[in-house]
């Protein structure tokens, strides 16, 4: 049988623990969204390819765009991707475009897209610091992260972790104009 102070003692450590438990769980969820940057202009921003031809985001102006931060080492990026890939072709050309902003050593990249090819462009992310994920409010840096951006380059939303299947489908539903 435990004595008082052990007793006492095991009450400490349980409650410790579960406090700590608190704590991890609270700091793992996803941050609100950043209000500042809603509504603000995408930043000025050239990103390289796989074969480090610059790119710069303006290109894509007058299109909606999700930006999807990656790295071959997040498995939830892993596991995104392909649903990435499929709302792209199920939309089609109405959809905003996905593009991939792999947060990775070049080679990295290009040896894991070797293995699992996707239909979307793939750019290089800025890793020193400010990181590309950085200058669009990822803010912890965390991965997966996605921004999603309106066909005047304003900022409409942005997302870290995975997206759910909803969400993914309601960023990427086409905009349907009325007459």
């Amino acid at each position: 049988m435990l004595s008082r102070s052990n007793w006492l003692i095991l009450g400490l450590a349980v409650l410790a623990a579960t406090a700590g438990g608190y704590v991890d769980h609270r700091s793992q969820q996803s941050p609100p969204m950043d209000p500042i940057l809603i509504g603000q202009p995408l930043p000025a921003l050239a990103l390289p390819d796989l074969d480090g031809k610059l790119h710069p985001l303006s290109d894509y102006r007058g299109h909606r765009v999700l930006l999807n931060f990656w790295a071959s080492w997040c498995k939830p990026c892993l596991e995104e991707m392909p649903a990435l890939n499929q709302a792209q072709a199920k939309f089609g050309e109405l959809a905003p475009i996905v593009i991939g902003i792999a947060m990775d050593e070049p080679a990295h990249a290009r040896a894991f897209l070797a293995a699992h090819p996707v239909s979307y462009p793939i750019l290089l992310g800025r890793l020193t610091p400010p990181s590309t994920s950085l200058q669009l409010g990822d803010t912890r840096e965390m991965l997966p992260y996605s921004v999603l951006i309106d066909a005047d380059g304003r900022i409409l939303a942005t997302h870290a972790g995975t997206l759910s299947t909803s969400q993914l489908e309601q960023w990427l539903r086409p905009i349907h104009s009325t007459p």
